[in-house]
């Protein structure tokens, strides 16, 4: 296996170095990480303590659960089981993880409580590590899927076919699902039903200041005007609408950043940008040729896939302030990837709403 130059990490004020060794077993990349402050046996004497969990101690020395999603267990376990011999040996700790595919909790034991506490951090770290690679599952949306709206976009696509199909990379598959239009205000990767329910919760805990933003009302919306989302023109990926609050003010902005915040503080979600772009996707060239696309980007980041750009002059000159329509935005989802409702739209995990 190949070893490639350790980067550095800080975790919880310590420095640690990170290994990242490529195992043909999981077709992923494993990752040690190796403490790079005190001597591991001098570590064990101190008394640690662990932030995040409690330790308890036990008739045989010391236990710490931890609540570990089980998509992330085979990270820990390693090749052949060589990444949980190789912590338990560093630390002196056993580490009892669940069978794969069964929620539950991974649980440390130690004769010290350093011990445990120095597993539990190195388990942490793998964790986090981890998950940060996992395809998101989730996501934030603003449905703009009002039935005025899909007529006025079901115009606008005919329109464009009609005057510009012509033009390079413009043809009927690259036109958003009018079920599904929405604005997306942040992905979630939420790896079991535990942490779909937090997501949901902490949702919930937005609904107040949400309708001290909107006085308790709906939110009158217009969506008038395109725009795109590279420098040039005749080579655009990804063609959006433009969505505005009718009276001119920054309320729906306010809201998207609010949101993104509290899901940020939380751990949920990681913030991508300074200022959350409001943007209803309306063509995308990751739909060309390939009518079930939406489930592979659901309202978020792109796949990686072969793109054909295609020349969007022609449909900025004549279209650029096309009105799709307007109507009273009243709710937030989280909503869910791979999924469809009854209705078009992606199926809802949880939302709340505006009034």
């Amino acid at each position: 296996m190949d070893v490639l130059r350790p980067p550095l990490i800080n975790i919880n004020g310590r420095i640690y170095r990170r290994n990242i060794v490529k195992e043909e077993h999981y077709e992923e990349e494993e990752e040690d990480f190796s403490y790079m402050g005190p001597s591991e046996s001098k570590a064990l004497e101190e008394d640690e303590t662990c932030d995040s969990h409690s330790i308890e101690q036990t008739d045989k020395g010391y236990r710490c659960a931890i609540d570990v999603p089980s998509v992330l267990y085979k990270y820990i376990i390693g090749k052949k089981g060589e990444t949980r011999r190789r912590l338990e040996f560093d630390t002196k700790a056993s580490i009892s993880i669940p069978k794969q595919g069964i929620e539950g909790q991974i649980v440390i034991t130690a004769a010290h409580k350093a011990a445990v506490s120095s597993a539990v951090t190195r388990v942490e770290v793998l964790v986090e590590s981890f998950r940060k690679k996992q395809p998101f599952t989730h996501f934030l949306s603003l449905p703009l899927n009002d039935s005025k709206v899909q007529e006025g976009f079901q115009t606008f696509k005919d329109e464009v076919l009609q005057q510009c199909s012509q033009d390079h990379g413009v043809e009927e598959s690259i036109f958003q699902n009018p079920a599904k239009l929405h604005l997306t205000l942040g992905t979630l990767a939420l790896l079991n039903d535990t942490e779909v329910r937090k997501a949901c919760e902490h949702l919930q805990e937005c609904q107040s200041f949400i309708r001290d933003i909107t006085e308790g009302k709906p939110l009158p919306l217009e969506v008038t005007g395109i725009e795109y989302m590279n420098d040039d023109p005749a080579m655009v990926d990804v063609l959006y609408a433009k969505v505005s609050v009718k009276d001119g003010s920054d309320r729906l902005q306010m809201i998207a950043e609010r949101l993104v915040e509290h899901f940020v503080s939380v751990g949920l979600m990681v913030r991508e940008w300074d200022r959350v772009k409001l943007h209803g996707t309306v063509m995308n060239t990751l739909f060309r040729k390939d009518t079930t696309v939406e489930k592979r980007c659901g309202g978020g980041k792109p796949a990686t896939s072969e793109r054909e750009a295609f020349d969007a002059r022609n449909i900025l000159k004549k279209f650029g302030n096309y009105s799709f329509g307007e109507f009273e935005l009243n709710t937030v989802q989280l909503s869910q990837r791979y999924s469809t409702d009854r209705t078009g739209y992606y199926s809802s995990a949880g939302s709340i709403s505006f009034s």
